[in-house]
């Protein structure tokens, strides 16, 4: 509803923007540089940030970015993950029907990714995301799965994803073989202030404003309500325009954004 009356051809903080269009910051840059790294070495890496720091839309950035003829990614996002849910997502992403067993489906697993290694020469990328609510039981099939030809080589590169808990959790004494086997950490830190305006202008320039919309003071309030979680910029952004279009407000200034987060979002 407020594109129209701001003259936007995209809606600015929606969840679908395409990856490519996305708010580079030094951070993400390092991250995604780090990722590609570790799926051409085959490791293990663990990606942890705040709720709403972007760690999933960042993983979306790394998997579009990955050469299709080298990398094969498969995803799996489940609270409620068991070993043998793991698996059976994992090789019906594969084309394949998976074994009942555990042990059967594991060692089914490990055939299919050396067909693909040796045959369409395609190295998998495993990501689990939502990683910080795994439970003991599917932490510990993690360190199995990477034990490969004797432990002398990775079959895969996997990376966890998951809230600031997760590596709370791994640093538990109980954890430490599996935390032993970590060969990448990235953490996603908040948005500054400098960089909570340079996310709101990239996003706003993507709609396709050719003029700023959000007054400095506006993005001063933005920047303290969210502490620089991006999925709250996005809110409060949003919640702002659709205020703004309705008033007949062009500007934005922090009047508003007050008002928006005191009536709406408190």
């Amino acid at each position: 509803m407020f594109e129209s009356f701001y003259g936007l051809a995209r809606s600015p903080f929606s969840r679908d923007m395409p990856t490519k269009e996305l708010y580079e910051s030094v951070m993400l840059e390092e991250t995604l540089g780090r990722l590609e790294y570790a799926a051409q070495r085959q490791w293990f890496a663990v990606v942890t940030g705040d709720c709403g720091t972007g760690k999933t839309t960042t993983i979306r950035r790394f998997a579009e970015g990955l050469n299709p003829a080298k990398f094969k990614v498969l995803y799996v996002s489940d609270s409620k993950l068991t070993p043998r849910h793991f698996y059976k997502g994992l090789l019906e992403q594969l084309g394949c029907e998976s074994k009942f067993y555990r042990g059967d489906a594991k060692r089914q697993l490990h055939r299919e990714i050396e067909l693909m290694r040796g045959i369409h020469r395609l190295q998998p990328v495993v990501v689990v995301d939502e990683a910080h609510l795994l439970d003991r039981e599917m932490l510990e099939e993690v360190r199995f799965l990477l034990n490969f030809k004797m432990d002398a080589q990775s079959p895969m590169a996997l990376i966890l994803v998951g809230q600031s808990e997760l590596w709370d959790r791994l640093n538990l004494q109980a954890y430490a073989a599996i935390r032993q086997r970590i060969d990448l950490q990235c953490k996603l830190p908040h948005f500054d202030r400098a960089q909570t305006g340079e996310y709101i202008r990239r996003h706003m320039t993507y709609a396709g404003t050719e003029h700023d919309i959000f007054t400095d003071g506006a993005i001063d309030d933005i920047f303290r309500f969210s502490s620089g979680a991006a999925r709250l910029i996005n809110k409060v952004c949003t919640h702002a325009l659709i205020y703004g279009a309705q008033n007949k407000h062009r500007i934005i200034d922090d009047h508003m954004v007050k008002r928006v987060i005191q009536g709406e979002l408190s």
